[in-house]
């Protein structure tokens, strides 16, 4: 279903539920977000982060609501929307172009060989990987390899980024490198983006809003903070400006007031059984 395009209400979701059997595991989520804001979803392990993520990709299908993004209704995945997972997922045994070309290929097939290369060796360059183009994913760190994921992702051009815990498996500091590797992309392109995350720093340092989200089952969205910091930003003046550290707070105390997890099988999300498949596939 098409419908008028509002980018003051880019993405909508309204009243989206996923039910897994008796297990309601998301109920009445509520989001709307503007063409070019950065958006982050946070909240206990268990919850449902994921599995909204996955429902706004359109690999699991919703039991109720709707999705629609830029006046068209979600219903199945498509290269609208890129989706980078917390393992970069690269075909092993090609080099960092070539994983990066075949994603290009599927979302411009009318452009040619070169222009394709040329693309993907563009946001390879940006990602700091100009001298690894042609390395195979077991010649690189991992933090290298997800590096080659976002290349991919943004090269794809996509109305809409998804990002599900990118770094989450990462060290510290290249946690912190590819943070600011993502938002000066993200800056660049002008790109809307969805990130899910359990880091609350992680949250503030990227964000316009942060959406915080009840324990679940029946998970929803409990509160959205705007996050005030101006733009563009350096990890130094937001962690020198006072508001960082009320916002730090009033999430962490949020987070606090809802139950601890049972045990994180308690989230039933289809997306971990993609997760071991190649980021392409959910644009394809």
């Amino acid at each position: 279903m098409s419908l008028e395009r509002n980018d003051a209400k880019y993405l909508e979701i309204s009243q989206v539920s996923k039910s897994f059997g008796a297990l309601t595991v998301v109920d009445d989520f509520n989001l709307t977000m503007a063409r070019g804001e950065f958006v982050s979803v946070i909240g206990h392990s268990g919850c449902g982060k994921s599995t909204v993520l996955s429902m706004i990709a359109g690999l699991t299908e919703s039991s109720g609501g709707a999705i629609v993004l830029a006046g068209k209704e979600v219903r199945a995945p498509g290269p609208d929307r890129g989706v980078v997972f917390q393992a970069p997922s690269l075909f092993p045994w090609m080099t960092a172009l070539a994983n990066v070309v075949i994603g290009v290929e599927q979302v411009h097939p009318k452009k040619t060989r070169t222009q394709h290369e040329a693309l993907a060796t563009h946001y390879l360059e940006l990602v700091g990987l100009g001298d690894a183009l042609h390395k195979k994913p077991p010649e690189l760190s991992g933090g290298m390899r997800q590096r080659v994921g976002l290349a991919r992702a943004f090269a794809l051009t996509p109305k809409l980024l998804l990002l599900d815990e990118p770094f989450g498996m990462l060290d510290s500091l290249t946690r912190l490198e590819l943070q600011d590797v993502l938002i000066e992309l993200w800056s660049e392109d002008d790109r809307s983006a969805l990130m899910v995350t359990h880091d609350v720093d992680e949250a503030l340092f990227l964000s316009d809003r942060i959406v915080m989200m009840t324990q679940g089952p029946n998970a929803h969205v409990g509160e959205i903070l705007t996050v005030p910091f101006a733009r563009p930003r350096t990890r130094k003046a937001v962690l020198e400006d006072p508001s960082y550290y009320v916002l730090r707070e009033r999430m962490i105390g949020f987070l606090e007031s809802q139950e601890s997890p049972k045990a994180e099988a308690a989230e039933v999300s289809v997306v971990h059984a993609v997760q071991a498949a190649p980021d392409v596939a959910a644009v394809a």
